[in-house]
């Protein structure tokens, strides 16, 4: 810091001197100001401190601040000082945002930390957020969404929630429900009202279980992941993939969508309902026979679009539960270039040879086609059809009286306890059948349920030699276990230099003490176990801090950066 020079006088209590080297004002003269800085009991209280603007609704105010002071202090004294009410309800939050270099800052900084020299101006702003009506936590994800709107959403139908948490999170409402705090079920044709929820409440949203693998592989377009955790059941499987396709066009996957287009499934066919609601899928909910098509527009994913127009142009007349085509849901969400692609494409012509057609008059005519196809394909038994699929035996829930089949299970667990009820049967049957009670032969069970029959263990063979059975000779090869035990075998004469135990990646040097890279793991573990976080994940928590400010060059970025690792580290110590 520099100086000029320094004047110290003794303090003066009721008009006389007091006890020498008790208290002491020393004025420090800087460039431009003179900052008082006390002596107590012969102690020196003095810290560094700087002059910083602030600039506050058009106007810019001097403070003194000390390098060591937290972002959090300094709101606190700027909220005195301009004399600003803050109000903190379950509707409408108002706060301080102070913003530096384009950053803005965080409560739990220091001033040094971020690089601010005296003569700095800080920039504050109040804001206002609208807090969210409610939260949902999604089980599948582990994560928590806001549900924003008015009040009135309280009062509001169990479905129109659901729409709005569809929204949100990019799942067709057919994949998930909602219960409250309390474990309640949120029924569609219900109120809000009905189950008592209060604002600012957090709802849980629960999958089918077994899916949450499969949702996880949808919700970041991984291709291989969704192929993984597909159904075995037919049904079921063709549900899933229209609920991935959805789920690629409302996030703008393409290499997962191009796959399952692929595959056969179709932008304009609805999602529906699983099939164990199949049976009641009409009343359920007015969002089933949403498309992805329509997830696509309201997302505002161009380049799915036209992969979707690509694969079938019949996509442009399709509906949603409103009557809306995709150009109309574009236009109500304010995706230009969805818009601007839609009416290109509408309103161009389709040439054949000696004719052309506007690409409406295309569609009604290919449509017409296609519904003489079928109509000319189907036989009447399949005109006297039921309009769903489910058969005798199949799975049907039935709301408030089926046991709850979506409950965020994992794929594992789910098999688990299904081959535990599987033996838990075959069990219950023996024991029957051992008793008496029973005329079921274990040869009558269903093939799910069947036991699981191990293969026969062949006889280990060595040197090649050949055994009879059946009054034949044979060659019998040896398996794999039996090769890789004779190897160890045939191996086992030549001593193995010992296996290192030692996971430092460090070089080892011919003059290092054996303690180096004990201490250097447990120091790193010890700061793992203090902060929460690895030295990489400090690392790159720290460089993302210091890219958030942008009028910076680079280089400082990565000098602040380093200067907070140092400090996050000197604080685990």
């Amino acid at each position: 810091m520099r100086t000029d020079a320094v004047h110290c006088v003794p303090g003066m209590s009721g008009g006389s001197a007091g006890p020498p080297f008790s208290t002491f004002i020393c004025h420090i003269h800087h460039v431009h100001r003179v900052i008082p800085v006390t002596f107590t009991d012969g102690h020196l209280m003095w810290m560094a401190a700087m002059r910083i603007f602030v600039a506050f609704d058009s106007s810019c105010e001097p403070f003194d601040f000390s390098q060591s002071q937290a972002v959090g202090t300094v709101k606190q004294m700027i909220k005195e000082h301009f004399r600003i009410e803050m109000t903190e309800d379950k509707q409408v939050r108002r706060f301080l945002e102070l913003k530096y270099a384009g950053a803005t800052l965080q409560d739990s900084w220091a001033l040094g930390d971020i690089g601010l020299t005296p003569g700095s101006t800080i920039h504050c702003m109040l804001k206002e957020e609208m807090q969210p009506i409610l939260r949902v936590f999604c089980a599948a994800t582990k994560e928590t969404l806001p549900v924003m709107g008015d009040v009135f959403l309280l009062s509001a139908s169990v479905s129109k929630l659901k729409s709005e948490v569809s929204l949100q999170c990019g799942l067709p409402v057919s994949v998930f429900r909602l219960t409250t705090p309390l474990g309640l079920e949120l029924y569609n044709c219900n109120q809000l009202n009905d189950y008592a929820i209060h604002l600012g409440d957090t709802l849980r949203l629960d999958v089918w279980d077994g899916w949450a693998e499969f949702l996880k592989g949808c919700l970041m377009g991984h291709k291989h992941t969704v192929q993984r955790y597909l159904s075995e059941e037919e049904p079921v499987l063709r549900f899933q993939q229209r609920v991935a396709l959805y789920v690629a066009a409302y996030f703008g996957h393409l290499d997962l969508a191009s796959w399952l287009l692929e595959r056969g499934v179709r932008a304009e066919e609805p999602v529906g309902a699983h099939p164990y609601r199949e049976w009641c899928w009409e009343t359920e909910h007015p969002e089933l026979s949403k498309c992805p098509i329509h997830a696509a527009a309201e997302a505002g994913r161009l380049l799915i679009l036209k992969i979707f127009l690509t694969s079938n142009v019949l996509s442009l007349d399709c509906r949603d539960p409103s009557g809306r085509t995709s150009l109309q849901v574009a236009l109500q969400h304010r995706h230009k270039d969805c818009v601007r692609y839609l009416v290109t494409k509408l309103w161009s012509r389709v040439c054949f040879p000696g004719v052309a057609f506007s690409m409406w008059v295309y569609i009604q005519i290919k449509r017409w086609v296609h519904k003489a196809q079928r109509k000319a394909s189907s036989t009447p038994s399949q005109a006297l059809r039921v309009p769903f699929r489910t058969r005798v035996g199949d799975i049907v829930l039935v709301d408030g009286f089926s046991a709850p089949l979506m409950t965020s299970k994992l794929k594992s667990k789910v098999t688990k306890e299904e081959i535990m009820r599987a033996s838990q049967t075959i069990q219950d049957l023996v024991t029957a059948r051992d008793a008496g009670r029973s005329s079921l032969p274990l040869t009558g069970l269903p093939s799910h349920a069947a036991p699981v029959r191990l293969p026969r263990l062949h006889p280990a063979v060595t040197n090649g030699c050949k055994c009879r059975q059946g009054g034949r000779r044979q060659q019998e090869v040896p398996s794999v276990g039996s090769r890789d035990q004779n190897k160890n075998v045939s191996q086992s004469k030549i001593s193995l230099p010992p296996i290192s135990q030692d996971a430092n990646p460090w070089p080892r040097f011919s003059y290092t003490s054996p303690k180096v890279s004990l201490i250097l793991s447990s120091s790193i573990e010890s700061f793992s176990r203090c902060s929460g976080r690895t030295p990489r994940e400090n690392a790159i928590y720290c460089l993302s801090l210091a890219s958030a400010f942008t009028e910076r060059p680079w280089l400082q970025q990565l000098g602040m950066a380093r200067t907070l690792v140092r400090r996050t580290v000197k604080n685990a110590a």
